[in-house]
């Protein structure tokens, strides 16, 4: 295999055979996914079907029953607290509807990582705070604000910046777009592509946004039946026979040069 080809193909985040439920409810069931270095994963499936629940698990939030979960090679059953402590560091989360603390400043926000992983003077703290708020669009002035006094767009961004607080590898995005007007959604999804450009970062973005996936996403996969039914391209999808999927891609919200198709 070509050497670059390989190095693209490098796998970041493996799971396997994993099972997660509550109660009697089985939400997953021996599902199985890679995500490999460098690409925006774009993760799609019905309402409820346990996207968010996935992400969740993958971050440690919620427990398994079943399966095996690995982050740059490391699985996270086999290793020390300390060798954790250094998972966490390299991954940033932008939870949906942003979840940023009502009582802190963005600057505060962003501030909250550094604080807890790192031992840096204020000073520093404070220069790192406002390279991450550049980073993302946002003003100057926005480092002073409460999210209170921020636009929809702005609370999204400024989670962005404290997801990216401790300069991850790999960023878990839930719903980036929704609640976003469609051209604050398409300048996101830029920022999102621009970022990963830059940064070389790895994104495993979960999502309802037609447009983000095909403006962004170098690979799809659809959660369906407790596990993925069908992951590559949007060629890919448009080619399964799932109704789920064929009603999502073609449907009548979907693009018009995708119906015609």
């Amino acid at each position: 295999m070509d050497k670059a080809v390989a190095v693209q193909k490098e796998v970041v985040l493996s799971v396997e055979g994993l099972t997660v439920g509550f109660g009697s409810n089985i939400v997953l069931d021996k599902l199985d996914l890679d995500i490999y270095r460098g690409e925006i994963l774009g993760f799609v499936g019905a309402s409820g079907s346990g996207k968010s629940v996935l992400m969740r698990t993958v971050l440690r939030l919620l427990p398994r029953r079943a399966g095996r979960i690995r982050i740059f090679g490391v699985d996270v059953d086999e290793t020390s607290e300390e060798e954790r402590l250094r998972l966490d560091m390299k991954l940033g989360v932008l939870f949906q509807h942003g979840a940023l603390f009502s009582s802190l400043t963005v600057r505060e926000n962003i501030q909250v990582p550094m604080r807890e992983y790192l031992d840096l003077p204020q000073a520093m703290m404070d220069e790192l705070a406002r390279l991450k708020v550049e980073l993302v669009g946002l003003a100057p002035e926005a480092a002073d604000k409460y999210p209170s006094e921020l636009s929809g767009g702005m609370i999204k961004r400024a989670a962005l910046a404290r997801a990216l607080a401790l300069d991850p590898a790999l960023v878990f995005l839930d719903e980036p777009t929704s609640g976003l007007d469609p051209v604050g959604a398409a300048e996101f999804d830029e920022l999102i592509a621009k970022l990963r450009d830059t940064l070389g970062l790895t994104v495993y973005m979960v999502t309802h946004d037609l447009d983000s996936l095909f403006s962004v996403c170098d690979r799809i996969a659809v959660l369906g039946n407790k596990r993925v039914l069908v992951e590559g391209t949007i060629e890919d999808m448009l080619a399964c026979d799932d109704p789920w999927v064929q009603s999502y891609f073609r449907g009548k919200r979907a693009r018009s040069i995708v119906r015609e198709a």
